[in-house]
């Protein structure tokens, strides 16, 4: 199959850009089914804020109280009454006792 470059308009900037027969190529090598829908700077922005995690919404702590030393500490889930709940260090010595 022969691939030619075509110019497609990116979904972020509105801007043209072209998608070349090599990347034609290589998604198709891939199995990729769908073409690209941001130019290479969207791409590359959109990539840099996911890695920094800068879209991300802060994540819910709860302040609870270590069930093996009564140390107050913080857990990113909801703890339930029926389950102990361990600080980061009780936690680690507690894994590696198994």
């Amino acid at each position: 199959m022969a691939f030619e470059d075509r110019t497609l308009k990116c979904k972020d900037c509105g801007n043209d850009f072209i998608f070349s027969a090599g990347e034609q190529e290589f998604y198709a090598e891939k199995g990729f089914e769908n073409d690209p829908v941001r130019c290479r700077d969207c791409r590359d922005k959109r990539r840099r804020s996911r890695d920094d995690g800068s879209d991300r919404p802060a994540r819910q702590m709860y302040t609870v109280v270590c069930a093996e030393c009564g140390k107050e500490t913080e857990v990113p889930f909801e703890p339930k009454n029926d389950r102990p709940v361990y600080c980061r260090d009780c936690f680690q010595e507690k894994r590696s006792s198994y």
